[in-house]
């Protein structure tokens, strides 16, 4: 009986990472953010987030690695916080420790990941059975991407980010996720967006016919990110002529950058391209699309 009762005070979720396939930065609002058009993919890339109930009346962050923030600016804390208050229940104390294999700063949503497991997790172990939608109410507060994180899977993105709608999953292809060891801030790289604009509007339209398909080719080879026309990220160039040597259908810019992904029809080549990269990127990952956000694996 005690065993069953620890067992109850802990969650453990997969947090899976993100690509952006198409990324279109509409206009700047009023109120500072910007309305986005993006065509958004989970990726079998994770984090493992365990949420732990204590009684120290506190928000506690461990990380397995060194140089992420365990402090309140991280968005798993802030997420903590901000479902106690939008829920009103009462926060007995949390342990929340982040194994982490998404990359850090490198477009991929990692932060937001982690954010939306623990919504996901504070759900279950308080037993407050919010929706998906409901939390990501919650989790549009604390981060743009935290939304998608939570449904996961294969979706159009509008507004900041918080306008989800389905769209037909991508085909079962090979995604080599390659980040330089460089990291771009956010923040900067939408304030570049207001000061220099774009030159370049992507053929959304054309995109979404080509997601409706599902021809995985005409994806591949209309996919954009208004980033890249402003964003410099270093061996950029390289790391995408080396992925298109080696088969890649497409390649494309993910998130703010840095990191660049192709899409394969075989792990292969996808496993080939990954071995010349390495001169040119710190992480090389290759992964396959997945069908959600957050995974609770252990209760």
């Amino acid at each position: 009986m005690l065993k069953s009762l620890v067992k109850l005070m802990e969650i453990k979720v997969k947090a899976y990472a993100k690509i952006n396939l198409l990324l279109d930065i509409v206009a700047k609002r009023t109120d500072g953010y910007h309305d986005l058009f993006m065509i958004m993919q989970s990726v079998g890339v994770y984090d493992t987030v365990t949420v732990t109930q204590t009684k120290s009346k506190r928000i506690v962050i461990t990380c397995d690695k060194y140089g992420i923030p365990t402090d309140k600016t991280n968005i798993a804390h802030k997420a903590a916080k901000a479902f106690f208050k939008d829920t009103g229940l009462k926060n007995t104390g949390l342990k929340i420790h982040i194994e982490k294999r998404i990359p850090h700063a490198a477009g991929l949503a990692g932060g937001s990941a982690d954010g939306a497991a623990v919504l996901v997790a504070l759900n279950q172990l308080t037993g407050a059975n919010l929706s998906d939608d409901e939390l990501c109410d919650i989790g549009v507060k604390i981060g743009a991407d935290v939304p998608f994180c939570i449904k996961g899977g294969t979706l159009l993105a509008q507004g900041v980010g918080d306008v989800l709608n389905k769209v037909k999953p991508l085909r079962r292809c090979y995604i080599l996720l390659a980040k330089p060891d460089y990291g771009v801030n956010t923040a900067e790289a939408y304030r570049q967006f207001d000061e220099c604009g774009k030159t370049h509007t992507p053929d959304k339209l054309a995109f979404l016919m080509a997601m409706q398909s599902r021809d995985l080719n005409e994806i591949a080879m209309n996919m954009e990110n208004v980033f890249e026309q402003f964003i410099a990220v270093p061996y950029k160039v390289d790391i995408k002529d080396v992925m298109r040597s080696n088969g890649a259908l497409g390649v494309c810019m993910s998130g703010s950058g840095p990191t660049v992904f192709g899409i394969f029809d075989s792990r292969e080549k996808a496993e080939k391209a990954a071995s010349e990269l390495e001169k040119y990127a710190k992480d090389l990952i290759i992964t396959t699309p997945v069908n959600k956000g957050c995974k609770i694996v252990s209760k």
